[in-house]
């Protein structure tokens, strides 16, 4: 690239002002020190004249050498040389040009070869001073000190502590990190100094620096060591009381053929290619806090996360409904772990209630209710695949219809404020039993009239999908809809649609990660087949929200955002994972299930 085409470019543009700048300041810097401050007028004169073509010299003169393509804040020490070469270069050019008889001496010898060292320093400090200025911060924090910052001892102070310590100190402002020193077995390294920190002595010296310079952090950076000697590292680091953490060595990993790279899991941010809602965080603290809260399919992925999320909002207690034993087990377990104790001071098992029970069980349902009077319930219980409830529809109707029917009426029996009816966007024109009892679900919560109407979409639903399995249930929904329109409403009823949530179990992200490492093939049912994305987090949190909104009677859709095709979602797959799609990893396409649609609909 020209230099010309480096000027027309907004990115280096400014870089080269700079240069430009140095190379003026730097000849008359060069001009007062050779003269003691008093420069003659001639001199100034001349100067002034030739400067242009000076800055001009210099400036393409760097072109080649490449000092306008670098990243500066990214490069190693070594780029100085380029840059001394650049300028040594372009000062011995002046100099020839300056010996020339026909042009004269407009400026001393000794004042081109100055302004040379001076250039050189300034083009430097210019392109270091990101680091600079990292490093002068750096020294001027552990200085002042800070208690909140982690103090860090390195052990090993070969490449990988070198390149850990650096990244230490270049991202010290943002990580809160402190680099204390090194320690390493080295005798002629034990002294010495590298980024402004000593090696302050071997392993027999890391219990008294843990202890006289406060370290809040080990970091074990070796990565040739024997088995023994590792042991023999670590017992003595944890023997302390500061955190103990290693280094990997992704370079030694990259060239181990029989072990995966490191790579950094999937997350839904990466697939949905777009940045996550926001939700009122005030409004939904004011749903939740001190209240008691009912959660069905607790020990589902959406279940789960709804009791992580309402957690945070501090419920009076959270009761947590699955007929999944060892789900439910496993959960309890892992909240208790992470919150022994509330904000307030209260135990995690008066606070989090587990119960095994079938939503389909009116009387257990009815004793559940009646013990714990719950204020808020999110329903979530349900089954939900689409093939599995075409073959078992008799179940699809007992569970997500008649269990939704037992847990609404119990709600409106026992006063509860607000109930929370997860539903999915496969209810909105449903073509499987499932989309199809979904849609009743809404319809029985919603109570919308009128009832006669209401009666004959159910049953025009369910026939289509149940092989006139359908008659006792419309009988029921029959009399809670006259019971409903008789009785006074203390209850807000709302459903939330949403579409498929990433990384929920049997949902197509592990299917497509699990297939990809057995060596493929992923299966697809159809290359068009598209669907709507949110992430599990995601999906939650607009579901409390909508407990906020609701005023009764209502629908949410969330916004999904655009549709992934599934094919692209799987070739992307198979790409962050480093292979290629049919080639390395078999693409399978197995037709459309029954009850499937290509596209969902909003």
């Amino acid at each position: 690239m020209t230099l010309s085409k480096y000027l027309s470019n907004q990115k280096f543009f400014p870089l080269i002002l700079l240069d430009g700048f140095c190379v003026f300041c730097a000849g008359l810097a060069a001009l007062a020190f050779r003269f003691d401050g008093y420069i003659p007028s001639s001199y100034l004169t001349s100067f002034a004249t030739a400067i242009p073509f000076v800055i001009l010299l210099y400036c393409a003169v760097n072109v080649p050498f490449g000092l306008y393509g670098h990243l500066w804040p990214y490069v190693s020490a070594q780029e100085v040389v380029t840059i001394a070469g650049s300028t040594i270069i372009s000062t011995a050019l002046l100099l020839v040009a300056m010996l020339d008889s026909n042009i004269g001496r407009p400026i001393p010898l000794s004042v081109v070869l100055l302004s040379g060292f001076f250039i050189m320093g300034a083009f430097t400090t210019i392109r270091y001073r990101q680091r600079l200025l990292t490093g002068m911060m750096s020294r001027l924090q552990r200085m002042v000190g800070s208690p909140d910052r982690q103090r860090v001892l390195i052990i090993g102070a070969g490449e990988a502590g070198q390149s850990l310590a650096q990244q230490i100190q270049f991202h010290s402002r943002h990580h809160q990190y402190e680099l204390v020193g090194f320690v390493d077995d080295s005798p002629e390294k034990v002294g010495m100094r590298a980024h402004g920190v000593s090696i302050l002595g071997n392993r027999d010296d890391i219990l008294r620096l843990v202890a006289e310079r406060s370290v809040s952090l080990i970091i074990i950076a070796i990565h040739n060591i024997s088995g023994p000697t590792l042991r023999e590292l670590l017992s003595i680091c944890l023997s302390t009381e500061a955190l103990v953490k290693m280094q990997p060595d992704f370079l030694g990993e990259m060239g181990n053929s029989k072990d995966r790279l490191p790579l950094k899991d999937i997350t839904p941010a990466d697939l949905l290619g777009r940045n996550p809602y926001q939700i009122d965080e005030a409004a939904c603290r004011g749903l939740i806090a001190g209240k008691v809260v009912l959660v069905t399919g607790a020990a589902g992925s959406i279940g789960s996360e709804l009791c992580r999320q309402i957690l945070n909002w501090q419920p009076g207690r959270l009761l947590m409904l699955d007929n999944n034993e060892t789900g439910l087990y496993d959960l309890t377990l892992t909240f208790k772990h992470q919150r022994s104790f509330d904000s307030n001071g209260h135990q995690f098992s008066k606070n989090v209630v587990p119960i095994i029970a079938d939503i389909g069980n009116q009387t257990k349902m009815d004793y559940v209710f009646k013990t714990y009077r719950p204020q808020i319930v999110f329903h979530a219980a349900a089954y939900k695949h689409v093939p599995l409830m075409e073959k078992q529809p008799d179940e699809a109707i007992r569970v997500n219809i008649l269990g939704t029917k037992i847990v609404s009426e119990l709600a409106l029996r026992y006063a509860t404020e607000r109930f929370v009816f997860i539903s999915s966007d496969k209810a909105i024109n449903p073509r499987s039993v499932m989309g199809a009892t979904k849609r009743a679900g809404e319809m029985l919560i919603t109570r919308m009239p009128p009832v006669n109407r209401k009666l004959s979409y159910v049953s025009k639903e369910i026939k289509s999908t149940t092989n006139g399995r359908q008659q006792q249930y419309i009988q029921m929904n029959q009399e809670v809809a006259e019971r409903s329109a008789t009785q006074k409403r203390q209850t807000f009823f709302t459903a939330v649609r949403f579409g498929n949530v990433l990384g929920s179990r049997g949902s197509v992200v592990p299917t497509f990660t699990r297939q990809i490492e057995l060596g493929g093939p992923v299966t697809i049912t159809h290359p068009e087949m598209t669907r709507y994305f949110m992430s599990i987090s995601e999906a939650v949190s607009l579901v409390i929200q909508a407990g906020t909104l609701t005023r009764g009677d209502d629908v949410f859709m969330l916004d999904m955002g655009q549709e992934l095709r599934i094919t692209d979602l799987a070739h992307k797959m198979i790409r962050l994972r480093g292979l290629r799609p049919g080639k390395d990893i078999a693409v399978k396409y197995t037709g459309v299930r029954p009850g499937e649609k290509l596209h969902e609909e909003l």
